[in-house]
């Protein structure tokens, strides 16, 4: 709120109890230190997105420049600073899993669900967040990552099944 004493009033009780958490975690003089929790925690209490005025209620409670909350939202792929589907699926494009038919897996995916990457279904059930340039499980090649969830050595039937499986 403008003008307003406390300006962690923008934060929920329940995220300002998890930054808390975690700056125990660090030496007061270096609370920056927090920043990825204290967006992980207003990324998961809110709609799954990081609007702006909660971006800069996390730099405010911080006590950090806003930019360098900004920094840190838009360089993580983690965060999303645009509103996001229910479910969030993000497809691995490295070289392991591009070998082991990645791009075809993409494609289908895009095909089934009648988006592209970066869209969102008309029903904002699931968002094709994006290609990632690695997962980090390339002996489990092709895999994508759902709502943070692991899938590997896929195929169109184990992705149909996945993605009927979600609500």
């Amino acid at each position: 709120m403008p003008g307003s004493a406390d300006k962690s009033v923008r934060l929920s009780e329940a995220v300002r109890k998890e930054i808390d958490h975690w700056l125990t975690k660090f030496p007061a003089d270096r609370r920056q230190s927090a920043v990825i929790a204290a967006l992980t925690a207003v990324q998961e209490h809110g709609e799954g997105w990081l609007p702006v005025e909660q971006m800069d209620a996390v730099a405010d409670y911080l006590g950090m420049p806003k930019i360098a909350v900004y920094e840190v939202a838009s360089f993580y792929s983690l965060f999303h600073t645009e509103p996001v589907g229910r479910h969030k699926i993000s497809v691995c494009n490295n070289i392991s899993c591009m070998l082991c038919g990645g791009d075809e897996i993409l494609a289908h995916i895009e095909n089934t669900l009648g988006i592209k990457v970066g869209e969102t279904t008309s029903d904002k059930r699931i968002t094709l967040i994006r290609e990632e340039e690695c997962l980090a499980a390339c002996c489990g090649a092709p895999m994508m990552a759902v709502d943070g969830h692991y899938h590997e050595h896929l195929t169109t039937e184990k992705v149909d099944a996945i993605l009927e499986g979600l609500e």
